[in-house]
């Protein structure tokens, strides 16, 4: 099936482009991908939500056809970006990944007009449960210049389900050597030491779940059944301090399953997005 897209380049705060790459028709939702990749990941998400919501892409700061990330790195830009392409759009509906889902709920918290934000693994630190400790030897290699050595350092953190994680470190840098020939590995490898600063923010954030009880928005907090394990007691206690929020657990999906975009978790989507809004929002 062939995907049209259309380009919309949408002023920021800092007299930036922000190019807007949108498919589909119907209502229309924002995606916040996550750190380390591109919006290229997400184009099956959009071609199997195109038939009933308008998606719009957008490449986050330093990436492809985005402008240059302000330095040193705090994350404003990422909320005034997201804040501009909702003024622009009039788009209600909000998907963050991973990191994005960091972006996205910082947005709703500084009251956004959101009015349904999912969140898939949001990278959101609370109580400590998100495993960050690894990141400034991470940073070190990547300072050093070992990019293999941070990229196999950050996966084995990240992946604590993963059995790779648990091979002697050595093993793991000669597969990040192998896997950073590889186009996706160059682009992961070239984007790293901006991950690891969005890690590292991540890390300077973590707070009791409190911190967000002011986000009025209606939320799907979900991950997968199969990913990492830290993000279901991420989403339960982000659960509890949200006035309108719900969890779901994605069977048969990993951290990867919004890329993927296997058919249960569109479905699983496409119900939150089209679910009438009864938050504090809607009703003022």
């Amino acid at each position: 099936m062939e995907q049209h897209w259309t380009v919309q380049r949408v002023p920021a705060a800092d007299d930036a482009e922000i190019v807007l790459h949108s498919t589909g028709s119907g209502p229309g939702i924002i995606v916040v991908h996550g750190g380390g990749v591109t919006i290229g990941i997400y184009r099956r998400l959009a071609l199997r939500l195109a038939d009933r919501f308008t998606v719009h892409l957008y490449n986050r700061r330093g990436r492809d056809d985005a402008a240059a990330r302000a330095e040193p790195y705090d994350g404003e830009q990422d909320v005034d970006d997201l804040a501009a392409l909702l003024a622009a759009t009039g788009v209600g509906n909000v998907l963050g990944h991973s990191g994005g889902g960091f972006v996205a709920l910082r947005a709703a918290a500084r009251g956004l007009p959101i009015d349904r934000l999912a969140l898939y693994d949001p990278a959101v630190q609370v109580n400590g449960l998100f495993p960050l400790d690894w990141v400034p030897a991470a940073r070190a290699a990547a300072h050093a210049g070992d990019i293999a050595r941070a990229m196999a350092i950050t996966g084995a953190g990240l992946n604590t389900q993963s059995a790779t994680s648990r091979l002697p470190l050595a093993v793991q840098v000669a597969i990040c050597r192998l896997f950073l020939r590889t186009p996706i590995g160059r682009g992961m490898g070239e984007l790293l030491p901006s991950t690891l600063d969005e890690s590292a923010l991540i890390q300077h954030h973590d707070s009791p779940p409190q911190q967000w009880a002011g986000v009025t928005a209606e939320v799907l907090l979900a991950c997968g059944g199969s990913g990492p394990p830290y993000y279901r007691p991420i989403n339960e206690a982000l659960a509890g301090a949200l006035p309108h929020a719900r969890t779901l657990v994605v069977p048969r999906a990993g951290h990867d399953a919004l890329n993927r975009a296997p058919q249960h978790l569109v479905d699983a989507l496409a119900e939150f997005f089209t679910t009438p809004v009864t938050s504090e929002r809607a009703r003022s």
